[in-house]
């Protein structure tokens, strides 16, 4: 099992979680974060100050699939948060060791 973490920019949420629920992941989190990369922020004006924006909104989208999925779900998140610009966001993969249901006590995959 593989634990994904992507963040991506919030207005591609939607496209997101509809190209992975296409490729048939069934669940997710969903996190609002903030950070900065290469994007380094932003000036803005508020009533007549500049101040700068030094952290980004973004959105952390977080799932859980079995090894065969994972180039699937990889791909779904690419194609859904690319914009082609600066910022387009990250993903990062981990190895999963254990899931539990705790309702129905369901472990490893069946759990997912």
């Amino acid at each position: 099992m593989k634990w994904i973490s992507a963040i991506i920019k919030p207005f591609k949420l939607d496209e997101v979680r509809m190209a992975l629920n296409a490729v048939g992941v069934q669940g997710l989190t969903v996190s609002d974060v903030k950070g900065f990369g290469r994007q380094k922020g932003h000036t803005e004006l508020y009533r007549g100050a500049e101040y700068v924006v030094d952290f980004l909104p973004k959105v952390k989208i977080e799932v859980a699939v079995q090894d065969d999925m994972l180039d699937t779900a990889i791909t779904a998140i690419e194609e859904a948060a690319a914009t082609g610009k600066i910022g387009d966001g990250k993903i990062f993969v981990f190895d999963l060791l254990r899931a539990v249901r705790i309702r129905t006590r369901e472990s490893g995959t069946a759990a997912i």
